[in-house]
């Protein structure tokens, strides 16, 4: 199964403590309750059988793809995560949330996770740098590694000039074939991936990271696992039929 294509009419509503193009916005207070108050999306398709987007046929894309994918297949919900590496609140998520949700409802077969690439260049010098070590070993079956060593050592690579070493060292760490996965780097494969995450999730009204489509309901920003328990669970029940 591919990503679910993002087709939105609504914004993105309730921007909690998020990364932006204008800026690092303020954190936001928020309850559980009102995790069901987010934008509703004008439909959710599936995306084309030739992967993300018409022409991305090439098998470093296809893998890269599948591999930035966790869950079982047949979990009745969607979470689609999108995000920058750079970002010190997507590492706020990932750091306070995400092992949560991945262990009640990832790992238990209720909802499938899949991550968006959304560098936010103009603010985060070494994010696009970050995804493509990131897809780069994605192609590789490795992606889960770095993902969670790159947000581990953020605050170590995201000030530097050349943070190339850093990432050539987690990925050695990660286990990828380092040749295979410095040429994709030095041939930037993975970037028509990168660009057409970002333009998919522009156009669904995105504009800020962290955020989320979690079923058919959107949420931005970095709200506490509660929040996201309470989305999951309507999308859980909407997707089982009940009233």
């Amino acid at each position: 199964m591919r990503l679910p294509l993002l087709v939105f009419s609504l914004p993105l509503l309730f921007l909690g403590a998020a990364c932006s193009r204008s800026g690092d916005a303020a954190p936001a207070k928020e309850s559980a309750t009102t995790a069901g108050q987010v934008a509703t999306p004008a439909a959710v398709t599936s995306a084309p059988a030739g992967g993300l987007a018409p022409g991305l046929t090439d098998s470093i894309s296809v893998r890269a793809d599948l591999g930035r994918i966790r869950g079982d297949a047949a979990a009745p919900v969607w979470l689609v995560e999108v995000s920058d590496f750079q970002c010190p609140y997507c590492k706020q998520w990932h750091d306070d949330v995400f092992a949560t949700i991945d262990k009640e409802y990832v790992q238990s077969g209720k909802v499938r996770l899949a991550y968006l690439n959304f560098p936010l260049s103009s603010l985060h010098a070494n994010a696009r740098g970050a995804a493509e070590t990131a897809m780069c070993a994605a192609a590789q079956g490795k992606f889960w590694p770095l993902h969670e060593s790159l947000f581990a050592t953020q605050e170590k690579w995201a000030p530097m000039p050349n943070p190339a070493p850093v990432f050539d060292s987690l990925a050695r760490v990660a286990g990828v074939d380092t040749t295979s996965w410095r040429r994709c780097i030095q041939s930037h494969a993975t970037i028509p991936l990168i660009d057409a995450d970002h333009d998919r999730s522009a156009r669904a009204g995105v504009n800020s990271t962290p955020s989320f489509f979690i079923g058919d309901r959107a949420l931005a920003g970095a709200y506490p696992v509660d929040s996201f328990r309470v989305a999951i669970k309507q999308a859980l029940a909407k997707a089982r039929g009940d009233k």
